[in-house]
């Protein structure tokens, strides 16, 4: 299960905008007047199928509600869910049944390119794909983005038919939408698309700045870095005082690990608490003392009696500077509002680094007791006291922490959620699965605890089915998640069914660029025969993250 990103994050031009397909929705609640009313039965049943992670059966139950209440709002849920269970058949009915009820618009003209898509009918999905890209206004192409991204069976499928609109001159005359779909052909890893839609880009945008991140962005992918750079360069001078300009530039940097690039272009023009921030992590990423302690000096100098937020800095920068005394210095001295209780977080996790523990420990305590602090603070105060009894490798401790956090917080998910992780580190899965289920009695629609469990069953018991419900329930909700459509496509694999869940694999893996997921790809491609396909992907997680979990065990399995 991909854990969030820890990385440094920036505004990037050419970002993928993927817009959910099928977002989730509450079932409706029928009044005596309203003609859902004579569904009511196969309605409910249908609710509670989609609670239970039974798509199957959800699908079929919403198709017989919508043809029992004549009601388009129910004909169009009944395709959404057919669509998601990948049930073609009944999907192909309830979108009949959408349509001679009147239904109209993107969302439908969607649905019908993504059952085509499905069906192998490229050339019926290009005409529905069409009408969304000649949509008036930004929603339609944005819809096409995502039917592409997330309805086509594979990469190579979804290449075809961006290859045939781009060909057919259908993408909208506009910057943005050239960018998302040159990044759409960046992440399905097809040069040769992302070539010719560079240079249509530049015929049609000339002089636009944006449209060289992109060139940038697939000289990178084609591994030519140092031309990557070399227009970089240029694009910076360009940029003047645009900071969204720089930050895009320097994510370009970021991604090549040219950490000290990208925090050079930020430090050109106006500088705010936002920008010095993104440059100290910068710095803290290339494990750059000494230009942080640079950066660290200017800072302060600048800094006349500085506010609580730069004085959370200036302790941050010190704290990883391990100048520990005076990390402490700025944190105590940050005088109140929200900083504060960010301060006082900070100061005890400093006092550890200072092998000053009870004094750390103490600290914790009372700001667990502080009845002025918010409850996200005295909450947070039992996570950290409880990691900080982990890095002391004292387990009695950290799982106390735990306990009187929920003495506090009774049930509290994210208290239940750490400690459900931690018992899954040590391999006691019962108990990792009694604190989720813990979590899913109280908020049976967390998708996190949801996405979780599914993927602990399926990835350390042999409880596929049960976890494939769960997953199916997180996926209902967030159907373009990437940890979670990583987890679907993985419970597939443990029950054997390896090329589906390729495909599920590989879309996740185009959504975030994860260790973990790229692991994923890399042991089912292994255990298909395309061993040397398997180590290109085990190479881009080691990229990622040497020390991934999901990385260390496919490799002893596979032997790669």
């Amino acid at each position: 299960m991909p854990a969030a990103s820890r990385t440094l994050c920036f505004a990037v031009v050419a970002a993928l905008a993927f817009t959910p397909l099928f977002a989730a929705e509450k079932a409706p609640s029928p009044s005596p007047d309203d003609p859902t009313g004579a569904s009511l039965e196969s309605l409910l049943t249908g609710e509670f199928a989609l609670q239970s992670g039974r798509l199957d059966d959800a699908a079929q139950a919403y198709l017989d509600a919508a043809r029992q209440a004549d009601d388009v709002a129910l004909a169009e849920r009944a395709t959404r869910i057919a669509l998601l269970a990948k049930d073609d058949k009944r999907a192909a009915q309830a979108l009949e049944l959408w349509r001679r009820q009147g239904g109209e618009g993107l969302n439908l003209a969607a649905a019908e390119a993504v059952l085509a898509i499905r069906r192998g009918n490229e050339r019926e999905a290009r005409k529905h794909l069409t009408e969304l890209l000649q949509a008036p206004g930004d929603a339609g192409w944005r819809q096409a983005l995502g039917v592409l991204s997330g309805g086509a069976r594979d990469p190579k499928q979804a290449a075809r038919l961006l290859d045939k609109l781009v060909d057919g001159g259908r993408i909208p005359d506009k910057l943005q939408a050239w960018l998302a779909f040159g990044g759409l052909a960046q992440a399905l890893e097809q040069p040769a698309l992302v070539e010719r839609i560079v240079a249509e880009v530049v015929e049609r945008f000339p002089g636009e700045a944006r449209v060289g991140l992109l060139r940038a962005s697939q000289l990178r992918e084609s591994g030519k870095n140092d031309e990557a750079r070399e227009l970089l360069e240029s694009l910076a001078a360009q940029a003047g005082n645009d900071m969204e300009l720089r930050r895009a530039i320097a994510d370009e940097y970021h991604r090549m690990a040219d950490y000290g690039a990208a925090e050079a272009v930020l430090a050109k023009g106006p500088q705010d608490d936002q920008s010095y921030s993104l440059r100290a992590a910068l710095l803290a990423q290339a494990e750059d003392k000494t230009s942080l302690a640079r950066l660290y000096d200017e800072l302060r100098a600048r800094s006349n009696d500085p506010d609580p937020q730069r004085r959370l800095l200036l302790g941050q920068i010190a704290e990883f500077l391990e100048r520990y005394d005076e990390a402490l210095t700025w944190y105590r001295g940050v005088p109140g509002g929200g900083q504060r209780w960010s301060a006082r977080l900070r100061a005890a996790n400093v006092l550890h680094e200072l092998k000053r523990g009870d004094e750390a420990y103490k600290s914790l305590r009372e700001l667990q007791a502080d009845a002025a602090a918010d409850e996200e603070a005295r909450r947070d105060a039992y996570l950290l006291e409880a990691s900080l009894r982990d890095k002391d490798k004292d387990p009695a401790g950290e799982m106390e922490a735990f306990a009187r956090g929920l003495a506090a917080f009774p049930d509290d998910p994210e208290i239940l959620y750490a400690r459900g992780l931690s018992w899954e580190r040590r391999d006691d899965i019962p108990r990792a699965e009694a604190d989720l289920r813990k979590i899913l009695v109280a908020e049976p629609d967390n998708v996190a605890a949801l996405n979780a469990l599914g993927y602990t069953l399926a990835d350390r018991t042999t409880r596929y089915q049960e976890a494939l419900q769960l997953i199916e329930r997180a996926r209902t909700a967030e159907p373009d998640n990437a940890a979670i459509i990583d987890s679907y496509g993985w419970v597939l694999y443990r029950m054997g069914r390896k090329e589906e869940a390729l495909v599920e694999l590989r879309r996740a893996l185009t959504l975030q660029k994860d260790a973990e997921i790229a692991s994923h790809v890399g042991e089912v491609l292994w255990s298909l025969g395309r061993k040397d396909e398997a180590r290109k992907y085990f190479e881009q997680a080691r990229k990622i993250d040497p020390d991934n979990r999901a990385l260390k065990r496919a490799l002893e399995k596979t032997g790669a």
